[in-house]
């Protein structure tokens, strides 16, 4: 697998998720600032509503940038059989049924899935349970993921 050709449409899909955000952002700011939304009784609140959704609307567009700053600053790391999954890996997992994953380790945009090379992979970071679990393991490895009251072994079948 081509890591620098995958960072390159990750950061392409932050980028359009960040185009998607300033546009929600600007679609709320227009309806706070809509003059037929001034409120015409103190029960009126639409007015109010939308100014609230237009500030979280731009945390969002805030929260893209700072991602695309971040993930933009990554360096391509080189996993070598015995090394030690890190930020920047590319790994597959297989769970106790068969079922493979393919998981790229990310500092930013967890849950982010895009597909590459006609595989779906899943963007985790280090605070999710399955981040944290691959951290600091190694081909081959078993890893022990537990959410909410399931726990599931995967075991570590590729890295690159």
């Amino acid at each position: 697998m081509n890591k620098r050709l995958l960072i390159k449409q990750i950061l392409q899909e932050l980028e359009h998720v960040h185009q998607g955000a300033v546009a929600a952002a600007q679609r709320a700011y227009d309806t706070a600032t809509d003059e037929e939304n001034e409120a015409e009784n103190k029960y009126d609140t639409l007015g109010l509503e939308a100014s609230y959704l237009a500030h979280g609307q731009s945390k969002r567009v805030a929260e893209c940038e700072a991602d695309l700053i971040t993930f933009g600053k990554l360096k391509i790391v080189e996993c070598l059989p015995n090394s030690l999954l890190s930020i920047g890996s590319l790994v597959n997992i297989e769970d106790e049924e068969g079922v493979q994953q393919f998981v790229f380790l990310s500092p930013v945009a967890g849950g982010l899935k895009i597909i590459f090379n006609q595989k779906e992979i899943t963007i985790v970071t280090p605070s999710a349970p399955l981040g944290k679990a691959l951290s600091a393991n190694r081909l081959g490895d078993d890893i022990e993921v537990q959410t909410g009251k399931d726990k599931k072994v995967y075991q570590i079948t590729a890295v690159y």
